[in-house]
């Protein structure tokens, strides 16, 4: 089944450049270490999920551009030519000359009824020409304005044009230091938005991303682009084919429905981290071995410690003793509490590997059974040039402290009316305000009851 991807604002359409790039050279890459036949049914699934064939033998994204202005979708559409292995279609991108100046107001009330019609179209054609519609994947930032507030309102229309389909939203969290002064309005009011249009929320938090090419990556003097670049692998980590737990041989048929049932059982618990490892840069890769005792032993106790990688785990967390069934209030310090957890291993020796330490019921809340809370994905197909990696999609509390950072520092701005003629004026009322922190608030307040 495919995905169209929807590309929202700057950093949507330079994230979403780097996924396809990612995915292209991981299936052009000749690191399979797996049979013959194992790559070619993996290279395929991958075509059918991610690029449509053209006569031209050149994969063309499944994708569509939105901006409202033309200078970062006009670099997005010629890097991707001019790499010569993928392109986008030339007819599927969207842009104006004004953008949306950094107010989720102008993007969600102006150019979104504005531009409705001809954006939708772009994306009915691109849906039409899937043989199956297995979802949409839209990418955004929810500091800005075109990114968030557009994104929220082409989400909803998505929605209502397709009902029944997947759509998985990928968020780029703001630095906590502030890209935008109004950045936490912007964020509280596209998250309250998303979380009641879309299925689930991954997110991404820049400052996490940023440490990681610190520590883990060595890189000196750090760009938008090598941020962007390790996103891009983790989303590939997930996204990229991989055989589903009695799925039977074939590679998952549906991407999108296969991720998100089992991590999403409840509407009110959307939210979506993802962690990776291992992660290093390219030169390293060479004189590094990794065990898969070791790699599965550091990733669940960075879930446990809710860790942002696998440098500086805290390891002397522990789960709860099983059987105490402890009020909330006692837990231990800083234990994260999970709803659903997804492991995706992939490279060499992959089926022998012992999982069984997730399923452990401690970790999970005590509303689930752990064996419904829990799966793993496997493929003997080595992903980007790593021998043997691991990747974990968590519905968990891993959010709970940055979402409630946010929200206090909106609701301490609003409580002073800053800025908040500028998104009167186009038409956002205080309710409407009220309204998203009052979702917000309960978003919260069911994460840390678990």
């Amino acid at each position: 089944m495919s995905i169209v991807t929807v590309q929202l604002g700057q950093c949507g359409n330079q994230i979403g450049h780097e996924v396809f790039s990612a995915l292209c050279s991981d299936v052009r890459g000749t690191h399979g270490l797996c049979s013959q036949k194992e790559n070619e049914s993996y290279q395929e699934s991958c075509k059918e999920r991610f690029f449509c064939e053209e006569e031209s033998g050149v994969p063309v994204a499944r994708a569509v551009l939105v901006d409202m202005e033309p200078k970062v979708i006009s670099q997005t559409l010629s890097m991707a030519a001019r790499s010569g292995h993928w392109k986008y279609s030339s007819h599927s991108h969207f842009c104006q000359k004004q953008g949306s100046g950094n107010n989720w107001a102008n993007g969600y009330s102006v150019h979104g009824p504005r531009h409705k019609e001809a954006i939708m179209d772009l994306v009915q054609k691109e849906a039409e020409r899937c043989d199956r519609l297995g979802g949409f994947f839209t990418i955004m930032s929810m500091a800005g304005g075109t990114g968030s507030g557009l994104g929220a309102f082409v989400t909803q229309a998505l929605r209502d044009a397709f009902p029944t389909s997947f759509i998985l939203n990928h968020v780029v969290w703001p630095y906590g230091t502030g890209e935008v002064i109004v950045q936490n309005y912007n964020s509280v009011l596209t998250l309250s938005h998303l979380y009641h249009s879309s299925d689930a929320l991954l997110v991404h938090e820049n400052d996490v991303i940023h440490k990681i090419c610190a520590q883990l990556m060595n890189i000196k003097q750090i760009s938008f682009r090598d941020v962007n670049q390790v996103i891009a692998h983790q989303l590939g980590s997930v996204f990229q084919p991989a055989h589903a737990a009695g799925g039977g041989s074939g590679y998952s048929r549906n991407p999108l429905g296969d991720l998100l049932e089992p991590l999403v059982p409840h509407p009110e618990f959307r939210l979506l981290g993802l962690r990776n490892i291992p992660q290093m840069p390219e030169s390293s890769l060479p004189y590094s071995t990794f065990s898969w005792p070791g790699l599965i032993k550091h990733l669940r106790q960075i879930l446990i410690a809710n860790a942002q990688m696998e440098e500086g785990i805290d390891w002397q967390v522990r789960p709860p003793h099983p059987g105490s069934s402890m009020p909330c209030t006692t837990k231990p310090l800083h234990f994260n509490t999970s709803i659903a957890n997804l492991v995706i291993l992939r490279g060499k020796d992959v089926h022998g590997v012992d999982v069984g330490s997730f399923q452990d019921p401690s970790l999970y809340t005590s509303w689930l059974n752990p064996q419904d809370a829990f799966n793993a994905w496997r493929t003997p197909r080595a992903f980007n040039k790593y021998e043997k990696s691991a990747s974990l999609v968590s519905n968990s509390q891993f959010l709970l402290k940055p979402l409630d950072s946010i929200v206090g520092k909106a609701w301490n701005m609003f409580a002073s009316k800053a800025y908040l003629h500028q998104y009167t004026k186009f038409g956002i009322q205080e309710e409407d305000f009220l309204d998203c922190f009052t979702t917000l608030e309960q978003v919260i307040s069911s994460y840390s009851n678990l």
